[in-house]
């Protein structure tokens, strides 16, 4: 039941029978409808999951109006990760954008294992690196492309699932854009 999760952690490190029954005691898996919100805006994050069905959106609200910063699906982790380490109440939201079935463990035991075994702390490592490589990719974007060229690197990139199973309206948000305006940038690209 636990092994898609496995199988995950292991494209960044190894881990032997004994490293993977340090965390094993910890997980549970858990149905979030569509529409539930799994981290909070203003409350503090404890807990990571680990989509193994389904689709998530990551977002924020100023002034009543959301900006879609992330989508989630299958093999991915899904957390308020600066709210987990910090312990401060978050100021995202992520919300199941469908029926998603995840894997659910406390932050407090992946930080409680990486002192028992140098492959979690590497693991760690691992993942807090892959996490600001996309931080930095996804700033760039935004702050460096045209809202065009940000929708041509969404369609050439292993984002894929995005433009296939996320409504559009969340697609231009998650562009910075209205969604006239991505239907007027789809209709370029289609006549190229």
């Amino acid at each position: 039941m636990f092994e898609p999760l496995r199988n995950y952690i292991e494209k960044f490190t190894p881990l032997s029978n004994e490293d993977w029954q340090l965390l094993l005691p910890y997980l549970t898996k858990r149905i979030v409808k569509k529409n539930t919100i799994f981290a909070k805006e203003g409350k503090i994050c404890k807990e990571i999951g680990f989509v193994v069905e389904g689709n998530m959106r990551h977002y924020y609200t100023k002034n009543g109006e959301e900006k879609t910063t992330y989508f989630y699906f299958e093999n991915s982790f899904v957390a308020d990760y600066i709210s987990c380490i910090t312990g401060k109440p978050g100021l995202l939201n992520i919300e199941a954008m469908t029926e998603t079935t995840l894997i659910v463990f406390q932050y407090t035991a992946l930080k409680e294992i990486y002192n028992q075994s140098h492959a979690w702390e590497r693991f760690g490592r691992l993942i807090a690196e892959y996490l600001a490589a996309g931080l930095e990719e996804r700033m760039t974007g935004l702050l460096m492309l045209s809202p065009e060229e940000r929708y041509h690197q969404l369609l050439q990139s292993n984002k894929h699932k995005i433009p296939e199973r996320v409504p559009q309206q969340y697609i231009a948000n998650y562009l910075g854009i209205t969604p006239v305006s991505l239907s007027r940038i789809r209709n370029r690209v289609a006549k190229k």
